[in-house]
């Protein structure tokens, strides 16, 4: 199945950056937030990133005009053409209620054969799936930020997703410049079962006075050739999103290495977030 049409609800950090390279790639892209705000300073942003890309030769200007008409955003999804859109992006945040009473908006109104997905970076995409009337079309597509420039999108399949939806979201993921690679349904899937260990210990070491954290960023920059440090690199997801997909590790897996650092939950408390506020484990 060819798709020609997406939806993209969430229109934050990941939200924009999908709907920016699900236009460029060619599909009428619908844009739509519960906040009317957000999705015009969405609308900015994306015309913004599309204009850099333009003035630093990674784009041709006529594709970017291209891009920029394919987009539509939608105060209310009544303004959507149902019949049309082939697959459905979730881009919210980190709640496994708010994302199943989002797909119950949603799931009757589309075609039969269109596909549900959930940019989740930790939820388990089987028990997903299994609060829509369509788990055999529910997949996962973990997009990385910054969305226009990470080639990566890891593609999850649940216990109930047949073959066709998984290449089917394989090929629109080629079609976006991505590249899908396929992980199991398990907590965090790699990428954060990974990663998310490692900025709680940089944390960790933080809270214990081990090295303040410039250091300790600096050493894990020159010690192991990273681009960013750890705590940095916590700032950049946001703060309140590591202690997220930790809490969700810790309580699926049930291992205590992945409890969460009292520290991150002081800086949530406090509104420390990371570049989003202005101040994390460092300040911007």
């Amino acid at each position: 199945m060819k798709i020609e049409s997406a939806l993209i609800i969430g229109s934050g950090t990941m939200g924009r950056g999908i709907a920016q390279v699900a236009a460029t790639a060619g599909l009428v892209t619908y844009v739509h937030d519960v906040n009317a705000e957000q999705v015009k300073k969405a609308l900015a942003e994306i015309e913004k990133s599309l204009g850099k890309l333009v003035e630093k030769g990674k784009l041709p200007a006529d594709t970017a005009a291209s891009a920029k008409a394919n987009l539509k955003t939608v105060g209310s999804l009544d303004e959507i053409n149902w019949p049309k859109v082939g697959i459905v992006i979730e881009a919210i945040y980190e709640n496994f209620d708010a994302k199943v009473s989002l797909y119950k908006q949603v799931h009757d109104k589309l075609p039969a054969g269109a596909i549900l997905a959930s940019n989740t970076s930790s939820i388990s995409i089987t028990k997903l799936a299994a609060a829509t009337n369509r788990p055999a079309q529910f997949i996962g597509m973990h997009f990385f930020n910054p969305v226009p420039l990470m080639t990566l999108v890891e593609v999850i399949r649940g216990l109930q997703t047949d073959d066709a939806t998984v290449s089917a979201v394989e090929a629109l993921a080629k079609q976006m410049g991505k590249n899908p690679l396929r992980c199991h349904d398990m907590p965090g899937f790699v990428s954060n079962r990974v990663l998310m260990p490692m900025i709680n210990e940089a944390a960790f070491a933080l809270m214990e006075g081990v090295a303040d954290a410039p250091t300790i960023d600096e050493i894990m920059k020159q010690g192991c050739n990273f681009p960013m440090g750890p705590l940095t690199l916590a700032d950049f997801i946001g703060v309140d999103v590591c202690l997220n997909i930790l809490e969700v590790l810790h309580k699926d897996l049930g291992d205590p290495k992945f409890r969460p650092c009292p520290l991150l939950r002081k800086m949530v408390d406090a509104g420390w977030l990371g570049r989003k506020s202005g101040r994390g484990f460092h300040q911007y």
